[in-house]
């Protein structure tokens, strides 16, 4: 199986400017490779995983790949797939971001390796020099507005009459056709890969590259990542899901992935997992035989987690989905402790409150919201459905004292097999 039979059989490839050349070229010898990453935010997204997933595969296959940092582009901001513009940053904000996912773009690609390194360039550095007149001189000379208009990223916006598209959004795609040009000139860059929303920034700079020097260039999109719905993937009811445990830690991630709806879970084992034909192929027909035993999501999950947050964070995710489904807290850290707190409701109480002969199990039952009265709390320590800190309380009489605190000032205290509060001492 060739590389692009590979992309086809992952449903990665929507379309491309010439087939069977690339195919050609592909098996010539390696080749370089470009996907941009504007930094609208100080992490990067599930969203971006699909192009980061490309430029890898690409990498493994032996080509030389290429993730552009758009410090130029990130000024902008891309129309494309948008029905409103972005707000403007600060080139303070634009240079944060590109700090913060570097680290993020090196879990995917390989910059260390000495026989195809990945690159990470700016296009500011090549950008910010030029002047305004030089750029429509060199660049804007080279497009017709009506070709620019025929493009659906422009015309979609042309067509809203109540926000329509401004000049600044409207030159975008002459910005992304001069980053293609500037990376086939300096680093000999044949290929620029993307989600079929950026077909017509592509196509931009694959003229201009036709145009100006004379060569040839190839664009390769896939499609955007969607769920069986139609619905855009990476969103959840809480919006984005991040790549940075400061903005979704490792456990929501996790369970991000473990909730993928059975229809779904296929398609993102072949698009964002480096597994084997085979062992998806073995999958998909477990999905088929026992859906219920959600190996698929399990192998996903961890995949995904591991990938992002390293084995001792998808440990800490797995062990906190085991407590929250009233596993013991055994080896549980602090921080992913943390994860557990998150999603609980939480209630401050009075440490004193804990000192001498604490505070009656009843009353914290009712305090955290478990129970409306002490009246109930009774009955359903009696009927064998209250635990604290994941272990059966049976005695009505049960106080909670400081001993029961667990990391440090933290009670945990459960309802049932689903139902949690966290008292918190201070």
């Amino acid at each position: 199986m060739t590389l692009l039979e590979e992309l086809q059989w992952r449903g990665l490839y929507a379309d491309c400017t010439d087939t069977d050349a690339l195919a050609k070229r592909l098996a010539e010898g390696p080749i370089s490779l470009y996907c941009g990453f504007d930094p609208t935010a100080d992490s990067l997204h599930v969203g971006n995983l699909v192009p980061l997933f490309a430029l890898r595969r690409f990498q493994l296959a032996g080509h030389h790949p290429i993730a552009l940092a758009g410090g130029a582009t990130g000024m902008v901001g891309d129309p494309s797939g948008k029905s409103a513009e972005r707000n403007l940053q600060s080139a303070e904000q634009v240079a944060h971001n590109i700090g913060s996912v570097k680290g993020q773009l090196a879990k995917f690609l390989d910059f260390e390796t000495t026989t195809n390194p990945a690159r990470l360039v700016n296009n500011a550095d090549w950008t910010a020099p030029v002047s305004y007149l030089d750029f429509l001189r060199e660049v804007g000379k080279y497009f017709t507005v009506n070709w620019m208009v025929a493009k659906e990223s422009v015309r979609a916006r042309m067509e809203d009459r109540e926000n329509g598209i401004s000049y600044t959004e409207f030159s975008y795609m002459l910005l992304q056709a001069f980053d293609f040009y500037h990376l086939r000139k300096t680093l000999t860059c044949e290929l620029q890969v993307g989600a079929t929303d950026q077909w017509g920034n592509i196509t931009a700079g694959t003229e201009l590259i036709r145009k100006k020097l004379g060569a040839g260039a190839f664009g390769l999109v896939f499609p955007l990542l969607t769920k069986s719905d139609g619905t855009k993937y990476g969103k959840t009811a809480t919006g984005t899901v991040w790549l940075d445990a400061k903005r979704t830690s490792p456990y929501r991630f996790y369970q991000f992935f473990m909730q993928t709806d059975d229809a779904d879970v296929v398609k993102l084992l072949k698009v964002l997992t480096f597994l084997s034909v085979e062992e998806i192929t073995s999958l998909e027909a477990e999905v088929k035989a026992n859906a219920g035993a959600r190996i698929a999501q399990k192998t996903l999950a961890r995949e995904m987690t591991q990938l992002v947050h390293g084995a001792d964070r998808l440990a800490g995710a797995i062990k906190a989905s085991e407590v929250l489904f009233g596993g013991s807290l055994e080896g549980l850290s602090a921080e992913d402790f943390q994860d557990v707190v998150a999603e609980a409701p939480n209630k401050s109480i009075e440490r004193a409150r804990l000192d001498g002969t604490g505070l009656a199990l009843t009353e914290a039952l009712v305090h955290s919201g478990l129970a409306p009265s002490k009246g109930q709390a009774r009955k359903d320590i009696e009927g064998g459905g209250i635990y604290v800190n994941n272990v059966k309380a049976a005695d009505v009489s049960r106080a909670l004292t400081g001993a029961d605190l667990i990391f440090g000032n933290h009670l945990l205290l459960r309802k049932g097999k689903r139902t949690y509060a966290v008292l918190t001492a201070g």
